[in-house]
């Protein structure tokens, strides 16, 4: 069933020596329009993803087209049934993907990696000689990866670099590929990989999102689903077969859902079935299941926000 609601994810590394008043500009846009999402504007581009109706997001497309920078930007597309960020934040930073390299003189637009299609990607994963290095973080891995993909000891982009560094020799005879959520961090990823001595280097364009909706390979070979960081936290890939390869942190249960601990001090992302969110109210331990400030809701069996707790307890004095 068509959803009236659709969810824009996108990136263009392009110069941009006028990039403070472009987000604010852009900015000004997209709330006159009713949008809402999270948008990176960098002197390197823009990133961003973002959620409205079909009427506002195919107005919006076309206002970020009719900068000729921007005229050749694609947009990748999901239905959704309302909209997927509470609300519309356009920032201003200094690069796209916090890579904290020193000297960041790695340019998508000449160094990097070749591009794959969906279909030249899933025939490569097939070689058993080949290297497939997840460029995402350890708690998006978990949830969901490429059969057979190397799991990256980071928690955090800006500790690739050093990661990468020192797995490096290991891979330079090999033919390595890189994918990420849309594409972004692997423009820069596999320019790291090369600049380590790494030269035989491919990344899925568009990433595991254009993937999943390929007519050809309808996201196979991909387990569990992929993290997104919006509101509906992880979304379907594999339109062939469900595999779920996460496991409940409380009972070890196979799952692929994830929830915020009710702890706002941890307020950790984590895995949990529905009994153990239940049982230990929403909280990734013991000790944030007995905090003092959460947010758990005996009486609704949910988590509130601080507003709503602060009511409850007004009405239980009086009472």
């Amino acid at each position: 069933m068509s959803s009236d609601y659709r969810v824009l994810l996108y990136y263009k590394y392009v110069d941009l020596p006028d990039y403070e008043e472009y987000c604010a500009n852009h900015l000004h846009f997209c709330k006159d329009l009713g949008l809402r999402g999270r948008i990176i504007v960098a002197p390197e581009g823009i990133n961003g993803t973002v959620s409205g109706t079909v009427e506002q997001v195919e107005e919006y497309m076309e206002y970020v087209r009719s900068d000729e920078r921007f005229a050749d930007i694609h947009f990748k597309i999901d239905e959704h049934e309302g909209h997927a960020f509470k609300k519309m934040h356009c920032r201003v930073k200094p690069e796209l993907v916090n890579w904290n390299i020193e000297e960041d003189d790695i340019d998508p637009k000449t160094f990097g990696g070749q591009h794959l299609k969906p279909k030249e990607f899933r025939e490569m994963l097939e070689d058993e000689d080949t290297i497939v290095i997840d460029g995402r973080n350890e708690y998006e891995y978990r949830i969901g990866h490429f059969r057979n993909a190397i799991r990256p000891d980071v928690n955090f982009s800006r500790e690739f670099p050093e990661w990468i560094a020192e797995k490096a020799e290991e891979w330079k005879d090999k033919k390595v590929l890189t994918y990420c959520t849309g594409g972004i961090r692997c423009e820069k990823l596999t320019g790291i990989l090369k600049k380590n001595g790494v030269e035989d280097v491919y990344q899925l364009e568009g990433g595991i999102t254009t993937y999943g909706k390929d007519p050809e390979v309808q996201g196979e070979l991909f387990d569990g689903k992929m993290y997104v960081f919006d509101e509906r936290v992880t979304v379907p890939v594999n339109q062939k077969e469900e595999v779920i390869v996460a496991e409940c942190e409380h009972c070890g249960k196979k799952e692929d859902r994830m929830i915020n601990c009710s702890n706002p001090g941890c307020n950790r992302q984590y895995v949990c079935c529905e009994d153990c969110e239940q049982t230990y109210h929403a909280a990734c331990t013991i000790e944030c299941k007995e905090h003092p400030e959460n947010r758990w809701s005996p009486e609704l069996g949910t988590q509130i926000d601080k507003y709503t707790r602060m009511q409850q307890e007004k009405m239980r004095q009086k009472a």
